[in-house]
């Protein structure tokens, strides 16, 4: 069974920054992109960044260029995103989610991901 469970989400005040973390269990992780979303109330869930199975490429939403920056740890299991300068309209709740494939370069769409975690609220004042 496959379980992702994120964590580090909270309240920040504009500029503030985060590290949230994903596990992930039952899957192959080291074979899987991974990609973090976020969900505002009222609003799609959308793409916030995505890492490559081995690390070696990653790619973000303009909105969070230079702000963001996604890492994994093969050998943990685990999945970061470091979130700076954070600002209100970066307030969600943060999912991560593992590709429905193996060995791809990026995922970037809901549609492409098979598995979700719980979420965690980031929660930005300003």
């Amino acid at each position: 069974q496959v379980k992702l469970v994120e964590s580090g989400g909270g309240l920040v005040q504009t500029g503030g920054s985060l590290r949230l973390s994903c596990v992930a269990s039952g899957l192959s992780f080291s074979q899987t992109t991974m990609g973090w979303f976020r969900q505002a109330p009222g609003k799609e869930r959308e793409f916030v960044a995505t890492i490559s199975w081995s690390g070696g490429s990653s790619y973000y939403a303009d909105s969070v260029k230079g702000r963001f920056t996604i890492s994994r740890d093969n050998a943990k299991n685990t999945v970061y995103l470091q979130v700076n300068s954070l600002r209100p309209e970066d307030t969600a709740v943060y999912y991560c989610g593992a590709d429905r494939q193996t060995f791809r370069a990026k995922v970037t769409t809901v549609t492409a991901i098979g598995y979700w975690g719980q979420g965690t609220q980031v929660t930005v004042s300003s």
